[in-house]
């Protein structure tokens, strides 16, 4: 139980020092999303499956922007939107 108790506090530890390095563009994490198949680029590189937020008008709420969390992985976001 010690350990689960500690490693919940190092994660909201982590996310607030995230926050407070990349800035607050995010407004909340996008809480819809789906499954991506992997695929194979034209380059030749191999994309693995992976899950994805849905697309909407914003960037603001993707899991890869700056300020929001993915649920899937627990990574912080850290692209700048582009509009």
């Amino acid at each position: 139980m010690k350990k689960f108790l500690f490693a919940l506090g190092a994660l909201a530890l982590t996310a607030s020092a995230a926050s407070a390095q990349y800035g607050l563009y995010g407004t909340g994490s996008n809480p819809s999303g789906h499954y991506v198949q992997g695929y194979t680029r034209s380059n030749g590189t191999y994309v693995q499956p992976h899950m994805q937020s849905n697309s909407n008008r914003t960037q603001l709420d993707n899991w890869s922007t700056r300020g929001n969390l993915n649920p899937y992985t627990g990574r912080i976001g850290t692209r700048t939107p582009r509009w």
